[in-house]
């Protein structure tokens, strides 16, 4: 568990320093560069994601169960991440109507993404990796929104093209994830027996 905790930190905490020292960071990349910062950035993430998923598959190994979640949970979540998928894919997906309304699709889509797996989970790893994740999307929506209200950030309106182009993405790579992608990178089938 504690290389899980220690993979949390690194990761959450990197994507964490705007929210929490959005200062400081602004000064570091006015003297080290954009590239300087990145790089250090990408490699604390890449170091924190390794230890989050080697942490995690240990602590799956052994878990420690809190609950037994029942099986209707599993449904339930794999629709919930079907609204998770779209959310992600209309952070990246330019002039779409779920961006222009969310204003940050992508901690929405991890706000549902982690609630979907503590519906369907009830192993403290679970909780730690699952909880972890729902505690900083829900603090980062929330600073990212103050950013916009002290910038004055008016978002245009989006497109109908493009967000139908969002829902199609999002269901094509939910479909993926949940029939294919998620077994063969996990070793379970969200909507198998």
């Amino acid at each position: 568990m504690v290389i899980l905790v220690l993979g949390l930190v690194l990761f959450l905490g990197a994507h964490s320093v705007r929210m929490l020292a959005d200062g400081w960071r602004s000064g570091v990349i006015a003297r080290r560069g954009e590239g300087a910062w990145k790089g250090v950035y990408s490699l604390v993430s890449i170091a924190g994601l390794a230890l989050i998923v080697w942490g995690y598959g240990l602590a799956r190994q052994q878990p420690v169960l809190l609950w037994n979640p029942p099986r209707g949970m599993n449904h339930l979540a794999a629709l919930l991440m079907l609204v998770s998928f779209v959310l992600l894919v209309a952070a990246y997906v330019p002039r779409n109507g779920i961006k222009a309304r969310l204003g940050h699709p992508m901690f929405a889509g991890v706000k549902v993404w982690a609630f979907a797996h503590l519906l369907a989970n009830g192993t403290l790893a679970d909780v730690v990796l699952f909880g972890s994740f729902l505690v900083w999307a829900v603090l980062g929506f929330l600073a990212a929104k103050r950013r916009d209200r002290a910038a004055g950030v008016q978002r245009a309106p989006g497109n109908g093209g493009a967000t139908a182009g969002t829902l199609l993405l999002g269901v094509a790579f939910w479909a993926l994830f949940a029939f294919w992608a998620h077994a063969w990178l996990f070793g379970v089938r969200p909507l198998g027996a």
